[in-house]
């Protein structure tokens, strides 16, 4: 028959699960997330579920880290649906790319592109700046914005369609106003 675990015990034994498995968790949760700090709080509450849990974690079949890591990715997954966690996103501001720049063709392209985006409903600029400014996945972008991937690249390719319409009429005025200027 096992000894009920004492709370000294109880502390030792999540100290030494979280000594080998709180880098991997952190790992893993800031990669879903992009945010380290954010991270680290989920991480922060998969240990007090661990602790919550400590005799069933003891007495189960399974792998202790396979169930703290599904643990950790529900977390994620309640964090991103919760709604305040879109709107975060959604009017995600994001740095200028070009900031620091020495080209003049940057300086122009930033020009350029920051009132395109503006043309864009908040969604779609969203969608486009996690896909092409952050350099995400479609994956990574529809778990961070807590929407199917499917939307992602629906919402890309209408972003891109109309951003195609609203910048062709001004690269044709552009290209007259060159062509004006060496004439």
């Amino acid at each position: 028959m096992a000894t009920p675990l004492t709370a000294r015990s109880r502390s030792e034994l999540l100290g030494t699960i979280m000594r080998e498995h709180r880098d991997g968790l952190v790992s893993y949760a800031e990669k879903m997330l992009g945010d380290h700090g954010l991270a680290e709080d989920i991480v922060q509450e998969t240990c007090i579920r661990a602790w919550r849990n400590i005799d069933r974690l003891l007495g189960m079949e399974g792998s202790v880290r396979g169930w703290l890591f599904t643990v950790t990715r529900h977390l994620i997954i309640d964090w991103v649906r919760k709604p305040h966690a879109r709107r975060e996103v959604v009017g995600v501001t994001y740095n200028d790319p070009v900031a620091g720049a020495e080209s003049i063709e940057a300086v122009h392209d930033a020009l350029v592109a920051r009132p395109l985006l503006r043309v864009l409903s908040p969604e779609h600029r969203a969608v486009l700046v996690h896909i092409y400014l952050c350099d995400r996945s479609i994956k990574e972008t529809a778990g961070i914005l807590g929407v199917p991937a499917g939307t992602v690249k629906s919402r890309q390719h209408n972003a891109l369609r109309k951003l195609r319409a609203v910048a062709q009429p001004e690269a044709a005025r552009a290209v007259g106003a060159r062509a004006q200027v060496r004439a």
